[in-house]
């Protein structure tokens, strides 16, 4: 369910005091979750950062930004600040950051404008401008962390939440 929640100002705010990428994810995480919230009910919140060394970057708005996007991180190594927050009844009781890192090769442009051809607007959607799911997988030389975290979603420290306090079956 979207939290219909104002990300570029709460980043802004994150940025404006010195915050962490990792920081800002789990603020973004955690308000996500507050704007869905139900009374009783487990909600999940997430989102992701990707950071390559000072610079945040965010989901491209346009093909041409994807493309910049891509460059820059061509042949270098980021972070996805990934973060899970889980409320109930307006409490945090489940809060967990992951920080995959990624390492893209050295492609060419005729690469890069292939690939984008391929993906079309697909890539508009993902903080890194790529889908490793797909296509994206070329791009990359090297990669450390858990897929589904690369994804969005740290599902096995979720998963492993949820099985220890019963949220589901063990």
């Amino acid at each position: 369910m979207p939290a219909g929640i104002d990300e570029a100002s709460i980043k802004q705010a994150a940025r404006a005091r010195n915050a962490g990428a990792g920081e800002a994810a789990l603020e973004l995480a955690r308000r996500k979750a507050a704007g869905v919230e139900r009374a009783g009910a487990v909600v999940i919140g997430c989102d992701q950062i990707l950071l390559r060394g000072a610079d945040w970057f965010d989901k491209p708005p346009d093909l041409p930004a994807a493309r910049r996007q891509l460059q820059a991180l061509r042949g270098r190594t980021h972070t996805l600040e990934t973060a899970c927050v889980a409320l109930r009844d307006g409490r945090d009781i489940f809060t967990h950051l992951a920080r995959p890192r990624l390492t893209m090769r050295a492609f060419s442009d005729a690469f890069l404008d292939a690939y984008l051809a391929a993906e079309g607007d697909a890539v508009l959607a993902c903080v890194g401008a790529y889908r490793l799911e797909g296509l994206g997988i070329h791009l990359f030389e090297r990669i450390e962390g858990e897929h589904s975290a690369i994804l969005g979603l740290p599902m096995l420290p979720l998963l492993g939440f949820l099985r220890a306090n019963a949220m589901i079956i063990d």
